[in-house]
């Protein structure tokens, strides 16, 4: 028996509505999207700016760059208490305050006058940011059916890379026309616009909106396996943090993760630098050349859900669609950086690293997506501690880069030693098992194939 018939002979039969689903789940989606975009677009802004502030404040650039990093090491920090925030609270009082919080940020940048107030600016922007994806990932479980959480998992991923196209090229013609101060007033007001919007109209569950049908609600329940239907009302109180460290999947995701995230900062980072230095293009060039392998990323974020849940329905087997998914995309992305090694011209490799880049995005849902499927009652947590894990090795990986350039005078041991950090995220992946969930009310068993590192991978319908 498969995955899928096995979660469905575990889920009591929906009820019956003579009415088509509505269609609400699609707007909540759409709010927690809008708030990656706006919150993605408030925090690449600044690196946009940053010549023109540095020179109208008179900062050194060595001030520069700390206002600049202040950012990644709150928003890496508080990923567990906002998540925990986020879970005790519900999304909807939690993601209005994050907003009110980063927005608030932008205009203190704004009207900042100086080195002190631009650095905490941007330790209450991090801060802010922190809990957005916790939150927003508990409210796909909720607001998700499982053939589709995927995609909705990709579509936030989406609209943070949408926010960060938005910053670049809207920040740039902005500061040609009027003065960067009046740039971040105008980033702040959407902020704001949307917590009061997304306040009134936002529910944190089905049930609690009027809007939905019970046809919707049941569309929603459907599928689930019986820890997650059970896990469905709302619990608080304190995490047994000792029981997720103890689960042995969570310390797989946390491997892939670091592997996903070091991966992604560097093309965030040196990598235009590295085109300089080993492929002779100009500034100019490496800049166009990015966005191009950027561009990758995006399209592997949307691709990547809608295959993960098109596997899923297919073959309904959770290992396949998730682990199976992320083991292949990061095993090709190393496989292809390794190709860009080897080969001579500098638009081949580019080609090759943009595909290497949107191969790995593919396994971005599949996290999300597993992450949720693992947590039973504690989804913002257990995001919160993986995207936490993820940051600091994001923060970490651009000085790790430059001691062993400095080290080695090498720029290609650098290129061979991603291809090597994305292969053994795909080897976390081959040994990762989504069906063992971490939090599970009491005496409430694991499922059957809890007990084995990874199951037997079906091909029944």
């Amino acid at each position: 028996m498969s995955d899928r018939e096995d979660l469905q002979a575990e889920t009591s039969a929906p009820t019956i509505d003579t009415l088509p689903p509505t269609n609400i789940r699609f707007l909540a989606i759409l709010w927690l999207t809008t708030a990656a975009s706006l919150a993605y677009l408030t925090r690449n802004a600044i690196g946009i700016a940053e010549s023109r502030i540095r020179g109208d404040l008179d900062i050194s650039l060595n001030e520069s760059g700390y206002i600049l990093g202040a950012f990644f090491w709150t928003y890496a920090i508080f990923q567990v208490p906002t998540g925990s925030f986020s879970h005790n609270f519900g999304t909807r009082i939690a993601l209005t305050l994050f907003a009110i919080g980063w927005s608030a940020a932008t205009f203190a940048t704004a009207v900042s006058p100086g080195f002190w107030l631009l650095i905490s600016a941007q330790l209450l922007m991090g801060i802010a940011q922190a809990g957005i994806f916790p939150a927003s990932t508990n409210s796909v479980n909720y607001w998700t059916p499982m053939a589709n959480r995927s995609l909705a998992c990709g579509m936030l991923a989406v609209g943070m890379q949408v926010g960060a196209i938005v910053a670049s090229v809207l920040t740039g013609e902005l500061l040609e026309a009027i003065d960067w101060r009046w740039v971040f007033v105008l980033f702040a007001l959407p902020g704001f616009l949307w917590a009061a919007a997304f306040y009134f109209r936002f529910r944190d569950r089905p049930e609690l909106d009027p809007r939905t049908n019970a046809a919707e609600r049941s569309l929603i329940r459907a599928g689930r396996p019986s820890e997650q239907t059970h896990n469905a009302d709302h619990e608080t109180g304190p995490t047994d943090w000792k029981a997720m460290l103890r689960h042995p999947g969570i310390w797989l995701i946390y491997g892939q993760q670091i592997c996903r995230a070091a991966g992604y900062m560097f093309f965030a980072s040196w990598f235009p630098t590295f085109l300089q230095e080993t492929r002779g293009v100009s500034i100019k060039e490496s800049g166009y050349m990015q966005g191009l392998v950027l561009a990758g990323a995006l399209t592997g974020c949307l691709l990547g859900g809608l295959l993960t849940d098109w596997i899923w329905r297919r073959s309904g087997n959770l290992w396949l669609s998730r682990s199976g998914m992320g083991a292949f995309s990061l095993g090709t992305c190393g496989l292809l950086i390794l190709g860009s090694w080897l080969v001579e011209d500098v638009y081949l490799a580019i080609g090759l690293l943009t595909a290497g880049v949107l191969f790995a995005s593919l396994a971005g849902p599949a996290t999300f997506t597993s992450v949720i499927d693992i947590s039973g009652s504690r989804v913002a947590q257990v995001l919160g501690a993986v995207n936490m894990v993820g940051n600091f090795a994001a923060a970490l990986c651009p000085i790790v880069i430059g001691q062993i350039f400095q080290r080695t005078d090498n720029w290609n041991l650098v290129l061979a030693l991603f291809a090597a950090i994305y292969l053994l995220g795909a080897v976390c992946w081959l040994f990762f098992n989504p069906r063992r969930v971490i939090f599970t009310r009491p005496n409430e068993p694991l499922a059957a194939e809890s007990v084995s590192a990874v199951p037997a991978i079906s091909t029944e319908e």
